[in-house]
């Protein structure tokens, strides 16, 4: 976790330095350009029968978005940026990989059941704020679209006679679509995002379409 973090602490370095010397230069041009890190609950949709969480699903999610606004007063924007998000999705649908074929079934008897999900972000957003260039305290409403990449997975079943973990799952979506929203004030907003797309690519359990997907509520912090 720490090296995924580590460009993102360079990177906001880097801007930090850029954007001071823009505001000193010509403050009627300044731009939100932001880092933001999401922390969230992980409420999973969709269902199927007999499923149950056994503890909390967290979401975090950090990266960086580019400002550019489109009207005079600037309180109006677009924003694309680039992200990381790492989710825990701890539920009771086993998934076994020793036959041939990865099976998918509804257990209870584990010590241990977690789906961890790695991906890469692109997001993109629609702004409003009534920002000023002499105060960074200022209402926001943000919305916007995110494609995400799944680059790294890993299941783990834990019971007193099991231990099967599974890395790099071919079921599931490789590739995300969801939408979100944050509004607040100042630094930390209340945030809300929910997939358009599946967990699971095409899976069956108990003869019938599994089509989890997530809906994460939370808290989204920017920095300037």
């Amino acid at each position: 976790m720490k090296n995924l973090l580590l460009p993102f602490f360079i990177l906001f370095t880097i801007v930090s330095f850029s954007q001071d010397d823009e505001n000193t230069v010509v403050d009627s041009l300044y731009r939100e350009d932001q880092m933001y890190a999401t922390f969230s609950l992980n409420l999973l949709q969709n269902r199927p029968a007999g499923f149950s969480k056994h503890s909390l699903s967290s979401g975090l999610s950090v990266g960086f978005l580019r400002d550019m606004p489109f009207n005079k007063k600037r309180t109006w924007a677009f924003a694309a940026g680039l992200g990381y998000s790492y989710n825990n999705l701890k539920n009771n649908i086993k998934i076994d990989n020793s036959t041939s074929v990865i099976n998918y079934t509804i257990d209870d008897t584990f010590d241990k059941n977690k789906l961890v999900l790695h991906q890469l972000d692109l997001p993109i957003e629609i702004r409003w704020r009534n920002s000023t260039y002499e105060s960074h305290k200022f209402w926001r409403i943000y919305t916007g679209f995110k494609i995400s990449y799944l680059f790294a997975d890993k299941s783990v079943f834990k019971s007193s006679t099991e231990d099967i973990t599974v890395r790099n799952n071919n079921d599931l979506s490789k590739i995300k679509y969801a939408t979100y929203l944050s509004v607040g004030n100042n630094t930390g907003n209340i945030y809300v995002q929910y997939s358009l797309s599946p967990i699971f690519k095409d899976v069956q359990l108990n003869d019938k379409r599994l089509e989890l997907s997530s809906l994460n509520i939370g808290f989204v912090f920017y920095i300037l």
